[in-house]
């Protein structure tokens, strides 16, 4: 009777893994489909796929604390896909001529070196788990890449309004970096 009870629970959990990695999937695959909307200079369709597509990182999210579900792959996925969606899209801004490289720059590299410290974190055997921030830091992210992509006639001292949301999310980008080493900064001077 007890073993019975445990096969459903099982399979309810192996299927809202399935559904949640099906969402962050989504993004991974989409990544190259915006990136080519946007290099076609289809902007409204590309924001589209985009709002839709990164939609997915907050229903994966609340899914997961919802069903009580989450692994170490993904884990590992929902981060890359974020981080390469992101990439992938601000790539495309700056071939366009849309995004600020030295921005993108900024934000890319700081992806980079929070991925460096994430594997520093799980070689110490703990996890880096995100920080309030670096949920803003997504939003921030999102919202200032959609705008970029519809590009509304709103400036301010010379700059497109989507110009100065870039500005301010790589701000919050690089804090939330920042953020992450000071308290993650033991990882990186234990020895062994």
């Amino acid at each position: 009777m007890d073993a019975g009870a445990l096969r459903p629970a099982r399979r309810g959990s192996t299927r809202a893994g399935a559904l949640i990695l099906a969402g962050t999937s989504i993004r991974i695959v989409a990544t190259p489909v915006v990136m080519g909307l946007i290099l076609g200079h289809s902007w409204t369709a590309a924001a589209i796929v985009f709002l839709a597509v990164s939609s997915t990182d907050w229903f994966d999210g609340r899914l997961a604390r919802r069903w009580n579900v989450s692994s170490r792959l993904g884990s590992f996925l929902d981060t890359t896909a974020d981080k390469l969606l992101v990439t992938g899209v601000l790539i495309a801004l700056v071939a366009t001529g849309r995004a600020s490289p030295w921005l993108s720059l900024a934000i890319i590299g700081r992806e980079l070196i929070v991925l460096g410290l994430r594997a520093a974190v799980a070689a110490q055997g703990l996890h880096l788990e995100a920080s309030m921030l670096g949920k803003w830091k997504a939003t921030a992210q999102f919202v200032a890449l959609t705008l970029i992509m519809l590009r509304p006639e709103v400036t301010f001292a010379g700059a497109y309004l989507d110009q100065w949301l870039l500005g301010v999310a790589a701000l919050v980008t690089v804090w939330s970096g920042v953020d992450y080493f000071v308290r993650f900064s033991s990882a990186l001077r234990a020895d062994g």
